[in-house]
Parts: C-alpha cells; sequence; structure tokens
C-alpha cells in the first residue's frame, strides 16, 4: 500500500501543479512547459527517465516508461493532461491558481480536471520507487498538454509522431472514472468510464444575397441560419443503446432491485432516479448549437452567417449522425466538422476492469462499481489510433453534498485531501495488480 509520504505528496503535487497556470484559452493560447518540466522533475527524482516532447514550443509533454516484470504482458499507459479551462478569479472565493488548502479542501482550478490525478501518479510512482515496487507489465505515463481544446498539440501529437513511445500498449487508463456518486437516498456508485461518445464539434454556413436591410430578401442568409439551427436545437434523437450503455443500465437496475426493461429505457432511467443521470446523456446522439456570427451592421443584410454545434456520436452511429445533420442542415446551410474524433468502446468483462472494480471496492466495500460511457471525450480518443483501449479511471472517495461533474469547468473547483488519499490508495492497488 502506498505510504505515508505518498499521501502527502499527492497534495502537495496537486497544490503546486494548481499554482501552474496552465489556461488552454483555444487557437493555441497556452503554455504546459512549466507543468510539464514540474512533472518531469518528479519523475526523475524517482529514477524514471523522462522525455519533454513540443509540436511547437511551450507546449510540452511528458512520457516515461516503467520496465514491468512480465515482458510478454501487453503495457499499461496511464494519462493524465496538464492544461485547465480558463477561470475567472472574480467570480471565485479563492484565487483559482492559488492552489490553498483550506479546511482539508484543496482549491483551484485543476483541483478535479485533472491535476489531481496527474499528482495521484507521481505520487504511486515515487512510493513505489521508495519500496522498490515493480508492476507486472511495463507502465507508460503521459502527461499531455492540448486535451482541453484539440488536443493537437498534445495526445494526438504524440500518436501521430512518437507512436514508438507507447510500443506494446494494449489498454490505457485516463480521466474522469471512478469517482463517488450519491443518490440522495445512501447509495454510492461509482462509475468507471468504458466508453466515451465521439466528438463532432462543427461550423454551419449560410450564404444568401445581402441586401439592405429595409427591401425584402428571400434570400437572407441569416434567416437560413437560424432555420437550420432551430431545426438542429429542437430534434429528438431516438434512443441508441451500445453495449457499454446497455451494462450500466443493466447493472445500476441490479443496484435497485428493479427490472432491467431495455424496451422502454425511457421509464428505466425514470425508475433509476438520480442514478440515470450517469445514463442519460449517453443513450442518443446530440447536437447543440453554441455560437452564432452574422452581420455588421443593422440595416445591412450580410450575405453570409456563422454558426457553431457542438455534436456527440455514439460508438456505431456516426453514419446516422452525419444523414441526419445533412437533412436538419437542408439546402441552403453547409456544414463541416472543425473539430473530430471517434466515439469508445471498452469491454466490461476483461480482466483491467475487473481489477479496476476490485480496487475501488478494496477501499470503498459500500459502493456499487458500475461501467458507464463519458457523455465527452478525453485523450482516450487519440490514444485509440495506437490501439490502445482506454478507460476512464481517476479514483476518488467523496462527501455527500460535493457536486463533482458540476465542478469539471466550473466555479471553485476544488478537492478534498481524503478524495485524493483514497485516490492513491485505489491507484496503488490498481496497478500493482494489473
Amino acid at each position: 500500500m502506498a505510504d505515508e509520504r505518498a499521501l502527502d505528496e499527492v497534495v502537495t503535487f496537486t497544490s503546486d501543479l494548481i499554482r501552474i497556470d496552465t489556461t488552454n484559452r483555444g487557437g493555441g493560447d497556452c503554455r504546459e512547459r512549466p507543468a510539464a518540466e514540474y512533472a518531469a522533475a518528479r519523475l526523475a527524482e524517482a529514477g524514471l527517465e523522462p522525455v519533454l516532447l513540443e509540436r511547437v514550443p511551450g507546449r510540452a509533454n511528458v512520457v516515461a516508461r516503467l520496465e514491468g516484470t512480465d515482458p510478454s504482458a501487453g503495457a499499461l499507459l496511464v494519462h493524465g493532461h496538464l492544461d485547465v479551462v480558463p477561470a475567472e478569479a472574480a467570480d471565485w472565493s479563492v484565487h483559482p491558481f492559488s492552489g490553498e488548502v483550506r479546511d482539508g479542501v484543496v482549491w483551484g482550478r485543476g483541483a478535479v480536471d485533472m491535476k489531481n490525478m496527474d499528482a495521484m501518479i507521481l505520487a504511486v510512482v515515487r512510493a513505489w520507487a521508495r519500496e522498490g515496487v515493480r508492476p507486472r507489465r511495463d507502465i507508460v505515463i503521459a502527461f499531455t498538454a492540448d486535451e482541453e481544446a484539440s488536443a493537437e498539440d498534445g495526445s494526438g501529437f504524440l500518436a501521430d509522431r512518437h507512436a514508438h513511445l507507447f510500443e506494446g500498449c494494449t489498454e490505457g487508463v485516463g480521466e474522469s472514472g471512478a469517482f463517488t456518486f450519491h443518490d440522495g437516498g445512501g447509495r454510492q456508485i461509482y462509475p468507471i468510464a468504458a466508453g466515451e461518445r465521439g466528438t463532432a464539434w462543427m461550423r454551419l454556413t449560410a450564404r444568401g444575397r445581402a441586401g439592405h436591410g429595409s427591401k425584402v430578401n428571400r434570400e437572407n442568409a441569416v434567416t437560413r441560419l437560424a432555420a437550420a439551427v432551430t431545426r438542429i436545437g429542437e430534434h429528438q434523437w431516438p434512443l441508441r443503446l451500445t453495449p457499454t450503455v446497455r451494462a450500466a443500465l443493466t447493472e445500476l437496475a441490479a443496484v435497485y432491485g428493479i427490472e432491467a426493461d431495455l424496451s422502454d429505457v425511457d421509464t428505466l432511467l425514470d425508475k433509476l432516479g438520480t442514478a440515470g443521470k450517469l445514463v442519460e446523456a449517453t443513450v442518443r446522439n446530440s447536437a447543440n448549437p453554441t455560437m452564432l456570427d452574422a452581420g455588421y451592421k443593422v440595416n445591412v443584410i450580410p450575405g453570409e452567417a456563422v454558426a457553431h454545434v457542438d455534436g456527440r456520436y455514439l460508438a456505431g452511429a456516426e453514419e446516422e449522425f452525419r444523414a441526419t445533420m445533412d437533412r436538419l442542415t437542408g439546402p441552403d446551410v453547409d456544414w463541416e466538422f472543425e473539430h473530430h474524433e471517434v466515439a469508445l468502446q471498452a469491454p466490461v468483462d476483461s480482466p483491467t476492469y475487473a481489477r479496476m472494480r476490485a480496487a475501488v471496492e478494496a477501499f470503498a466495500p459500500e459502493g456499487h462499481v458500475v461501467p458507464y460511457c463519458m457523455s465527452g471525450g478525453t485523450d482516450a480518443k487519440q490514444f485509440s489510433r495506437l490501439g490502445i483501449t482506454g478507460y476512464g479511471f481517476a479514483p476518488l472517495r467523496l462527501p455527500e453534498g460535493f457536486d463533482y461533474q458540476a465542478l469539471f469547468h466550473g466555479v471553485d473547483e476544488r478537492v478534498p485531501v481524503g478524495a485524493l488519499h483514497f485516490g492513491v490508495r485505489v491507484l496503488d492497488r490498481f496497478l500493482r495488480t494489473a
């Protein structure tokens, strides 16, 4: 088991990493290198030989390999990203880059997304170095840039240009899984991610006839765009159950002792109550209009209008998604992907999943471990190009009333010290047995 020093270090590392401002505003506006250098230094102190890799200056990634005892076993990738989304200090109770530890809680941007997991990885590896522990399989550690944007400078760059560093990796674990979900009725659920919806960020362009705002214009680009955006926003996507989502519904139904009637999913979700929130966003594709841009003067009809849509699609449902967008946009609006990544699925009957479940249950015997599909995406998408099957496993035991999911990209992001200690113990247990 991880030693007491590891429990102290995970808090220190989380706080230190938060204080390194790695805000990713998109469009290349980020500098992860100071955080990458910090992580690399901690790994080097543990006897590893980390390498720093950049596609462009300042956008640094860290990769290191810990050799296992069984060269015939497939290697395991353990990854976390170093960048964070922006935070407006005036909206926060504490400064978002203070890394302050107050009343047993570490505050700041990245506390749950995901410098906490980065710190857990560092703490476990260093504890192993002190104990002389070697895992069964090789473990490749990757700290990435640019996950909060396109991943072009992070995992995408690593997968495309440095695949040799991940040689032998068959599976990977990353963010968003094995956290406590309180259902409000006394049950504690620990969802482990075994799938992700695909990413389809789109640009819609309507073209028409420019003219004076006082004249009748049946070819108004703004009107055409608005109609398409309305159709997309109001569209009711049909149910599509992937194997991961089927497993999630089945296991959640078992937790509540109800029939898993997959022929009437909406009713089943109602019966699951609060726990249904873990699944409801992943039983369908989705497309949400998020940005609009048109015109430059109130009395001028522009010749072009643009919208952006955040689309997500389930594994096996991409062609349906494309066809639906063709129909909803209609003949007067063109659409294209601005960022497009695959949907993922991972088996829930694998030995690796079983070991993750066992590690959580060892330290949270009162919890119910279930699989789930993430509604969004992670670096696992890019690493899947290398044939790596990805899971979401960043363990945290959280107190009731602590809205973990609301803190992702939210105000007053924070993580309890006790949750970090739990994460180190669970991650240590899993990686020793993986």
